[in-house]
């Protein structure tokens, strides 16, 4: 039987840049640090909040080396490794696993709106060719594409797919997926705004955007659910949705390297095609923060 790569929070780390555009190692050290010390269970680096779709294979590869170094086995390390490109996927995932990363994250393969057969085919030939388990990525938003659960109920035979990180919005997918497919096939939430109920039904945490700012919240709301305490964490939930939307109101980077720049945290600049936050999105942004007591007003 599969265990799950991980329980409870894991941050989806930024990758600080500086003013060259350079990765901010020590920037970033600290982000890793900062999330441990609050006791996620996981950290993801190289993601969609990472901002790997605008990194250099040669950039992916160090970055996911330092993270693991840094991290020195004190959590697990899970390596985005997704590409449209099935070979670049394996390279960058038989780097990953090189490097030694705990597990792998595998988006969709976004632009070519593969079809089921083709979904399948692309996880089952990465999956033959690495050794770490493979958490998968159904974010149809940004790649055109989503898993279908009778898709899910294929793969989940393949003992090195560990589950997926689920952030279509989708709780009739979710519910299916949970009927067709087997109990240590593991789902995790993708969206912050959605972990309770999606945990209510069976997930067994999240990979969370807020983290970078909120660790202990996300810990915190993640673990009461492990523990049954669904009203107790639908509380801090609800308590938080505020915030959380503020940190969406822009395209996933640009809110929360905003708030964590804010925060003093040096996350730097975005990478182009991303741009700075609005001036009124800033605002609000700045406000819903104050109200949480995470800046001064």
């Amino acid at each position: 039987m599969r265990t799950p790569v991980f329980t409870g929070s894991c941050p989806a780390l930024v990758t600080p840049f500086d003013q060259n555009g350079n990765i901010n190692y020590d920037a970033f050290g600290r982000l890793i640090d900062r999330q441990i010390e609050a006791g996620v269970d996981a950290v993801c680096v190289c993601g969609t909040t990472g901002e790997s779709a605008t990194m250099s294979i040669r950039e992916h590869i160090a970055a996911v080396e330092y993270c693991v170094k840094r991290v020195d086995h004190r959590v697990k390390v899970i390596a985005g490794a997704g590409s449209n490109d099935t070979s670049a996927a394996v390279y960058l995932s038989q780097h990953a696993q090189d490097s030694g990363a705990d597990a792998l994250l595998h988006v969709t393969p976004y632009y070519n709106k593969a079809s089921q057969t083709g979904l399948i085919k692309h996880y089952e030939y990465i999956a033959d060719r690495v050794d770490l388990p493979i958490i998968l990525y159904n974010v149809p938003g940004r790649t055109g594409v989503s898993f279908k659960a009778e898709t899910y109920q294929i793969l989940s035979q393949n003992p090195k797919i560990n589950g997926v990180k689920e952030a279509s919005g989708n709780f009739s997918l979710l519910a299916h997926t949970r009927f067709l497919c087997p109990d240590d096939f593991y789902i995790w939430s993708g969206n912050d705004d959605q972990v309770v109920p999606m945990m209510a039904l069976g997930a067994k945490g999240v990979i969370s955007v807020v983290s970078n700012i909120a660790p202990e919240v996300m810990v915190k709301m993640s673990h009461l659910c492990l523990e049954n305490d669904f009203e107790a964490a639908s509380r801090i939930q609800i308590q938080y949705m505020d915030l959380i939307d503020a940190l969406f109101i822009e395209v996933n980077p640009i809110p929360i390297k905003a708030a964590m720049n804010l925060l003093g945290m040096e996350a730097g600049p975005l990478r182009l095609p991303l741009c700075d936050i609005s001036p009124e999105n800033e605002k609000i942004l700045r406000a819903s923060m104050e109200r949480m007591g995470l800046l001064k007003g």
